[in-house]
């Protein structure tokens, strides 16, 4: 046992946590992904996970592609889309690779708004894009007329009314949304049906005020009512500002980055900055639709899993037993599974409490070391994506992070830091 070794981690570690604990994401903006994403081409697409080539795409990733180069104008038809998504012509990259998330496909492309959120204690930036809704929409792989016609109206209007509204308001917290929204009953990944309703009630007074028609005020109103699922992705955009704080902390064994991208799950660790470790992903159990079983499903994928990273999600299920009734499964399990995941972290996070569990804290800090040492990895809610592109969302469940990408990451930690 190297004890001066596990010392050095033992203070990186903890390092790694508090910057957690104090960062302090606020919504601030919404731009173009071209004008605020770090590194974005005008011929590039993000999409979720460790980087992928268009060869290795599974089917629900490239129909989100084949969507969003018709959505850009690049093409008018899926036929022309797809000669120009396999021609070389366009560039690949990872969300990760940009200070950027987006659940499931992950899919960014230049035109699309995003939110932009800074880590005010740090001075980082973050940025999402905005929630289409649930089922047939271009993140869960779809790409018919109707989902590009409601892209667009999310892009334009919805982004619109959110932009004025954070003009009006000036920046608007995130954390303390998420905090009280777990005190209602969500785990800030797969349920906000709490986190959203606060949000709206921060700027509805903002909303009134728009120089614009209320009939189209209205309209994104009730979509963003409707949808629950639009305070998902500002949940990403805060999780990512946080989570890349802790980025790069010589000794540290903590996990700063858990994704997939329809193929593959991947893994980043602080102190081995932005190497990817990836393993194959597993296909989710859980509720499908009527019609739908686990055979006609993509395996995992999405950057939703920032939320995990930094002990919320499927970590504070706990807190949201009624999840159960998107994912299937039972209460009982979802809060054992929850439970079990302060086996493999270095912390209990001193912002998110689960009333459950007596507002102990949510445990934070995915460490390798307790991964391989219990054979214990990370506990993932998700939505499920059919396999083939143009269907869209099949149903929503759980799914473990495959122990290799733990395992190969503790390898490479040993190879330069010395066995443990």
């Amino acid at each position: 046992m190297n004890k001066r070794l596990l010392k050095q981690i033992k203070i990186a570690n903890e390092t790694a946590v508090e910057r957690i604990f104090n960062s302090e994401p606020v919504l601030y903006d919404l731009r173009r992904a071209n004008q605020v994403i770090p590194g974005m081409q005008r011929n590039m697409i993000l999409h979720a996970g460790p980087p992928l080539l268009w060869e290795e795409m599974t089917g629900a990733l490239k129909g989100a592609i084949i969507g969003a180069i018709i959505f850009e104008g690049w093409a008018k038809s899926k036929e022309e889309a797809l000669k120009i998504a396999s021609s070389g012509l366009i560039t690949y990259s990872s969300t990760h690779d940009h200070n950027s998330v987006a659940p499931m496909t992950g899919v960014i492309s230049p035109s699309m708004n995003v939110f932009c959120v800074k880590n005010i204690t740090y001075g980082n930036f973050s940025y999402c894009n905005l929630n289409e809704g649930l089922g047939h929409v271009l993140r869960f792989g779809a790409y018919d007329d109707t989902v590009i016609q409601h892209l667009k109206w999310v892009n334009e209007w919805v982004a619109l009314v959110f932009k004025k509204a954070v003009y009006l308001s000036g920046p608007i917290s995130l954390k303390p949304i998420m905090i009280e929204a777990m005190q209602k009953g969500d785990e800030c990944h797969n349920r906000h049906v709490a986190g959203n309703g606060l949000f709206i009630d921060i700027i509805r007074p903002y909303l009134i005020k728009m120089d614009m028609k209320k009939t189209e005020i209205n309209k994104v109103l009730e979509f963003i009512e409707s949808n629950y699922y639009s305070f998902l992705n500002l949940s990403l955009a805060a999780c990512k500002a946080t989570a890349d704080v802790t980025n790069d902390i010589p000794y540290c064994t903590l996990v700063w980055a858990l994704s997939r991208n329809g193929k593959d799950t991947g893994i980043r660790v602080s102190g081995l900055n932005t190497n990817w470790y990836s393993a194959k992903s597993d296909i989710p159990d859980g509720r499908f639709f009527n019609g739908y079983s686990k055979s006609n499903a993509n395996p995992d994928m999405g950057d939703s899993t920032i939320t995990e990273t930094v002990g919320i999600g499927a970590f504070a299920m706990g807190a949201a037993p009624e999840i159960v009734s998107y994912l299937g499964g039972q209460a009982d399990d979802v809060i054992k599974h929850s439970y079990k995941m302060y086996d493999i972290t270095y912390s209990e996070n001193q912002n998110f409490k689960i009333p459950q569990f007596g507002l102990k804290g949510t445990p934070t800090g995915i460490d390798i070391l307790k991964v391989v040492e219990t054979k214990i990895t990370p506990i993932i809610n998700t939505g499920i994506a059919h396999k083939d592109g143009g269907v869209g969302q099949i149903g929503a469940g759980l799914v473990y992070a495959p122990i290799e990408c733990f395992e190969n990451a503790l390898h490479a930690f040993e190879e330069k830091y010395g066995k443990i």
